[in-house]
């Protein structure tokens, strides 16, 4: 993990991203994505460095993908630092942040705070279906 790099505006977490190597960070005007990223645009216009520092409810542009909009609501919960806490503890337990390029341990929730939850625990939580049996 390469802590200093943080989290980028939309909550992506770019001290774990495979792809930092080529990537400048969106606060960088070598971005590649600079001319389609709404959230980079959206937190320019508005004066702030992170979705995260925003009042607003929004999932526009990558906060309408689960993995940045929970990141985004972890670090409105528990700050910035817990979140590279948590995620630097989950990468030495063996949670992949990418695999194949894009998806990881992260991307397989579609509710939100289960994915909080297992930021928070390094745990996905799967209830035991409970076995009545066949009278």
């Amino acid at each position: 993990m390469k802590r200093e790099l943080g989290i980028a505006r939309c909550g992506l977490a770019c001290c774990l991203c495979s792809e930092n190597v080529h990537c400048s960070g969106c606060n960088s005007g070598d971005c590649p994505d600079k001319d389609w990223c709404d959230n980079r645009k959206c937190s320019l216009e508005k004066g702030i460095e992170h979705c995260f520092e925003c009042d607003d409810e929004c999932k526009k542009g990558l906060l309408a993908k689960i993995k940045p909009y929970g990141f985004t609501l972890f670090i409105k919960r528990y700050g910035e630092s817990e979140l590279l806490d948590c995620l630097e503890r989950n990468e030495k337990s063996g949670i992949i942040y990418h695999r194949e390029g894009i998806n990881g341990d992260y991307d397989d929730f579609d509710d939100v705070e289960k994915l909080i939850n297992f930021i928070k625990t390094g745990k996905n939580y799967i209830p035991q279906i409970e076995d009545k049996g066949e009278d």
